[in-house]
């Protein structure tokens, strides 16, 4: 081996979108490394072209990574250095990279990171909303029910939550978040440090409604959430009041999705409660 590297793994940050945001550290480790480990070499390839580094690369994906683990830790055996990249951001993050870290603390390998460009990270602190706490929650599942069950569970978390999103499911992941999570402050963050990024801030029932209406946007996306919106605690008679109200010409269903979304509390709550009370009615009727 070569390298004029400390043997072991790196985990390399890349640019998410400007070519220009790889950091001179960066550089230096892609430029000596044994071997480049990379989600699509043709991705890696434009990036280590626009610098003139000249490495050899190694595809390492969700699909390979158990085909591939082998080979990589063969080169660290052998004294080598790896380099970990992912096609944009931080290596490691939605992807199977944390899998080969795993292996390498496990046989002792020397791991370290060149840190640099992230989009979760980038999205919220651009968006505005509170930063001293937040959670990266990743991708929601594809269908609506598993990811109406996930956004449940994510509701009571004090914290902004920040997800990646498909362009073509924006609209229908926007909407579900404000059924699930309540009408709150939120942002789409897409194209991020490139020519055409765009930030665009409202509520979630806003936002949901534009993409509905404007259709998929081009790019990567981030959505940001803000954290559970602070009001005033309905009592149990205000929220009894408005269930019943509402139960006066809507579905138990319906009823508590509108309550949610207008009072921010969770949905299952509201469907529990109302579900209860209508129950109670149709005894009260039939008796």
């Amino acid at each position: 081996m070569n390298s004029t590297l400390r043997p072991g793994l790196y985990l390399v940050a890349t640019p998410i979108g400007n070519l220009q945001d790889l950091s001179l550290r960066a550089h230096e480790i892609l430029s000596n490394a044994e071997v480049i480990a990379c989600e699509d070499t043709r991705v890696t390839g434009k990036l280590l072209s626009r610098h003139t580094i000249d490495r050899p690369m190694k595809a390492y994906h969700e699909h390979n990574a158990a085909q591939a683990r082998p080979g990589l830790l063969k080169i660290l055996e052998e004294g080598g250095a790896v380099a970990l990249v992912s096609d944009a951001g931080t290596p490691a993050i939605s992807d199977p990279g944390f899998r080969l870290v795993n292996d390498c603390i496990e046989r002792g390998f020397d791991v370290t990171a060149a840190p640099g460009a992230n989009a979760a990270i980038t999205g919220l602190i651009l968006s505005g909303l509170p930063t001293d706490r937040f959670m990266f929650a990743g991708f929601l599942p594809n269908k609506t029910t598993g990811r109406k069950k996930e956004l449940a569970e994510l509701a009571s978390i004090p914290a902004t939550l920040i997800f990646y999103e498909s362009a073509k499911r924006l609209a229908a992941a926007l909407e579900d978040m404000a059924e699930q999570l309540g009408d709150r402050p939120a942002c789409v963050a897409r194209e991020l440090t490139k020519l055409h990024e765009e930030m665009r801030r409202g509520s979630l029932v806003e936002l949901a409604g534009h993409y509905q209406q404007a259709g998929a946007p081009k790019g990567e996306i981030v959505i940001v959430v803000g954290p559970p919106l602070k009001a005033a605690p309905l009592s149990e008679d205000e929220i009894e009041a408005l269930i019943l109200a509402r139960l006066e010409n809507k579905s138990v269903r319906d009823a508590a999705q509108e309550i949610a979304l207008e009072t921010g509390l969770p949905k299952r709550q509201i469907y529990a409660r109302a579900l209860d009370i209508s129950k109670g009615q149709k005894k009260g009727q039939a008796s």
